[in-house]
Formats: C-alpha cells, structure tokens, sequence
C-alpha cells in the first residue's frame, strides 16, 4: 500500500478508482491520507509491533486505513465484513487490537463491537457522523482529517495479519516475525508475488473481490506499489465486471470460479457483445476451477488464465498457465515455491495419483497467533513441513490436483467420500447457479451424501428438478459419489472469496447428532 514515489512522479495519476461511485483518489491524495492515517495511529499510541483491526467493506478508505498501517509498523488485521459480532470480536480480540476502524454499512454489527471488545483504545467508523454514530465511535474522516499529511517521522514497515477463513473453525491468526525496514522495502513475498502473478508497472487492475481477503490485499497492494490504476469493485455483478473490463480497458484481474460461473451463466449475446480484448492476465485461485468452467472461460478469454493454489499461511505454492493446465485438466500447478509433499496418515510418502494430505517443506515458516496446539497440528511429524487440511495427490510429472479439505469427506458406510467432484459436476449443470455436496447423519451408513442447491434464475425447485440433478450425477459419477437427496435454498452461505461456509450448512443438519465437525 506504500506509494510514495508515484505520488512524486506521477501525482495526478488515478491511484484508486471506486467501481459504482466513481470515486477517484489520485496518487498525490492517496499518499496525503494514508500519511493521515499514520499520525493518528501514532498520536493513539500506538508503536512498531502493534496491532489494529480494520472491518469494513470495499471503500477506498478501508486501502488508506491499511496504507497507514503499513507506514507504522503496524501489524493490521482486515476482518471478513459478513461476521457476525460475535465472530468478528472473537478476532479483535485474539489480534490485540488496540485500534479499530469500521464503517456505517456495518452499523448494526459495529454497534455491538465496542462492549464484546474492552480493550480497545479508539474506534473509529466511516460515515460515522452521517449516520448518528454513538460514543465511543469518532467519525473516521473528522478524526483523520485533523492530522496533517506528511510522513510521520519514524516510518516503519507494517504487514498484514490476516486470519484463515473459519469455514470449518475458528479463524486462525497469521503470525510471522515484523520484518526490519522502511515502508518503501518491498517485502520478498510480495515481489515473487509480483513475478508468479505476471503483474506489471502501468497496468489497469480490476478488484472484484472483498478487500479483506489475503489474496485482494496482497494484489492491491502490490498494484499500488507498482503505479497501477486499480479499480475497486463494492461488489461483484458479472455483468458490471464486464462493463468495467471495457470502460477503463483493465489489463490485470484475480478472481475466483464461482465468479467465472456467473458470469458464463450470462445469455450468450451478452458474453459475445462483452469487450475484454485489454485483458491480458486474469488470475485465479481460492477453489480448484471445475474442468469444464474452465475450458469455457479459456475459450471465451483467450489462454490468459494463470491458476494458482496457496493459503494465507503462505506455507506453499503452485502455478499453471493455460497452456500447461489443457495438458494437465484439472491441475492446480506444479510448487514453485516450498517442496511439495503428499502424506498419508502414517506420514508416509503416498505413490503418485494416490491422494494424501498436501504438505509443503522449505517455504515461508508461520505460526498461529496465541494458538501454539494449531500451529503444531499443523506440521508433520519431524516438524519440517506444514498443512492447512488439503487433500490431493500428483501425477508423473509433479503436477497437483486437489481433492477437497480433509475435514470435508464423508465417511458413509465405511466409504470415503470427497464432494468436491460432484460440486464441480453440478455447478455445470445449466439450472444451478451454486451446489454444495455434504454428508448428513444417516442410522444405517453414518452419514449419507447430500446435495445443497442454489438453483439458476427461471429454474423451479422440487422434486422433478431433485430427480434430474441426482441422474445427472450418475451419469457421470459413480454412484456412491452421488447425492441421495437435493435441498434447495435461496442461496448458500458461500462468502465472496469463493468458499463456502461448509461448517455453517453442516450444522444446520448435524445438529443434535454426534459429528466430528471442527
């Protein structure tokens, strides 16, 4: 977030650009109120090792909450905007947060905060006056507006620390050592990001994801650093994605597959009207793509797609190209930083095409904040490799497919199923927009596998749909891979990331019942 030599070169340039408002921030703004941002923090107190949270949904004054942070030392923590109070506290509370920035639209929520949260020294909320916020919130722009906005005079570099998803537990903080330096050092995550992720200087980079996620805030961050002109997307509409691609000819894009779903669920002559000639990479990870999406966007976009398989933990990573991946359907890629490793329960090498536990070895060393049992859990049993509960396995020539979490499988009459396969499968079908597959409880097999859909606009839930997606199935599948039974719902609990709340929508079934979910 620390651009304060394109705020000198090059001050009048579009640093920020709001998706809906049209808000445009230039570089010579940016860099005066993220300078604004760091005299607050510093005049609260607050020194080199510290920590603050930041919850708020994509604003441009979320990235200056953030570019202040990184000036002064700061450790800040981006919390997922759709918690729940209780969940979101849980994280202020577990980072140390000592400051807290937060916004109207979250007003109901943010409300609750301050009395779950004792101790926090400043909460600050954007639209605050607009919107009656009560003591002790001070409104965000008053009281960044009363500092001035030049570098504080002990600038020092701060970093993220983000926290896992929570889609099967509690979020886990992601603690690494505060690295010595200035905020114009670049940290060396961040430049092999760079290179891995094919980004450059002068590019129009499209954020159409939620900015408190590991891989938006890394992708901003370094398109900031990198003189970009990034558009910020408050949401993702399939259709104003396209119209943004045009409008502002965007070269560079991360997404994840559900955003690729939408937007091939589009009529056709609007897809075929849509011009994304400009773009020239468009990265995307967070969920293994279903083959079949994929071919599709690769025919429709071009061979631009770059896929890549990694964790905030930031322990491992894989990458494949278009080319590559349509010799390798369904791959994630080969490691290109840590040594690959597949394991199974023993902790024993598996042969390839068997899956395993993924592990990496040799890559960036992290622990879990106050949580030394995670952190432990999550290496092998010489402690020289790390996991985050992946399952996959590798063919001859080293590439990885995954399988699905670990905590996902279904063990149905001694069985192991994972549901990955079948949600892939399903997602295709043209009358769902989203399925998740899980196991519920079941006297006779334990548990028995499920199928949870969102059904695509115009398509009427019911039994005869029921039938159809369980013969659809079964076409492809092998039978006890299958659902059993279809649910519909209005719409599943699937964050804008990509993944999927698993954890919530298995409560929903497994309560009252023995189960080992975590």
């Amino acid at each position: 977030m620390y651009a304060a030599r394109h705020a000198k070169d090059r001050p009048d340039k579009p640093a920020i650009v709001m998706a809906r408002t049209g808000l445009r921030l230039t570089y010579a703004e940016y860099e005066a109120r993220a300078n604004q941002v760091a005299q607050l923090l510093r005049d609260t107190g607050l020194r080199r090792g510290d920590h603050m949270a930041i919850f708020m949904n994509n604003d441009h004054r979320m990235l200056l909450s953030e570019g202040g942070a990184e000036r002064s030392g700061l450790y800040f923590t981006c919390v997922n905007s759709y918690l729940s109070a209780e969940e979101a506290a849980y994280i202020v509370n577990d980072s140390q947060a000592r400051v807290v920035m937060t916004t109207a639209a979250k007003a109901e929520v943010a409300a609750q905060l301050p009395s779950l949260c004792p101790n926090v020294e400043r909460w600050l909320i954007l639209d605050g006056d607009a919107a009656g916020a009560a003591a002790p919130y001070e409104d965000w722009d008053t009281a960044v507006g009363a500092y001035p906005s030049e570098p504080i005079p002990d600038e020092q570099l701060g970093v993220a620390m983000l926290y896992s998803s929570g889609t099967t537990g509690r979020p886990k903080g992601i603690f690494r050592p505060l690295p010595e330096g200035t905020p114009s050092d670049n940290l060396p995550v961040l430049e092999g990001l760079k290179l891995l992720w094919r980004l450059r200087d002068g590019m129009t980079y499209l954020n159409p994801a939620p900015l408190y996620h590991s891989a938006p805030q890394a992708s901003v961050a370094l398109a900031l650093r990198l003189g970009a002109a990034v558009v910020v997307m408050e949401h993702f509409d399939p259709r104003e994605f396209l119209a943004l691609v045009e409008r502002h000819r965007v070269t560079h894009t991360q997404m994840v597959p559900t955003m690729f779903s939408r937007l091939l669920k589009l009529p056709e002559d609007e897809r075929s009207a849509a011009d994304t000639s400009s773009l020239e990479v468009v990265v995307h990870a967070a969920a293994p793509c279903p083959i079949p999406v994929k071919r599709q966007m690769i025919e429709w976009w071009g061979p631009i797609l770059l896929e890549y398989y990694a964790a905030t933990e930031a322990n491992g990573f894989t990458i494949v190209d278009s080319q590559d991946w349509l010799r390798h359907e369904g791959t994630v890629g080969r490691a290109v930083v840590g040594e690959l490793l597949i394991l199974d329960e023993n902790g024993e090498p598996c042969p390839t095409g068997q899956p395993g536990t993924v592990y990496f070895r040799g890559a960036t060393n992290f622990e879990y904040f106050n949580d030394p049992a995670k952190t432990a859990e999550s290496r092998n049993a010489d402690g020289d490799a790390s996991t985050v509960g992946d399952v996959g396995y590798v063919d001859e020539e080293g590439y990885l497919y995954l399988t699905d979490r670990k905590s996902y499988m279904i063990i149905s009459g001694g069985v192991n199923i994972y549901p990955q396969e079948a949600e892939n499968l399903l997602v295709t079908h043209p009358k769902v927009l989203d399925a998740a597959v899980i196991g519920v409880p079941d006297e006779d097999l334990g548990e028995v596998v499920k199928a949870v859909i969102q059904p695509a606009p115009g398509a009427e839930p019911g039994p005869e749909l029921e039938r159809e997606l369980i013969a659809f199935c079964r076409e492809h599948l092998a039978h006890f891979k299958c659902p059993r039974t279809v649910d519909f719902v209005d719409e599943l609990p699937r964050l804008p990331t990509g993944k999927l709340y698993k954890r919530l929508l298995r409560e929903r079934y497994w309560a009252g019942h023995s189960t080992s979910i975590v």
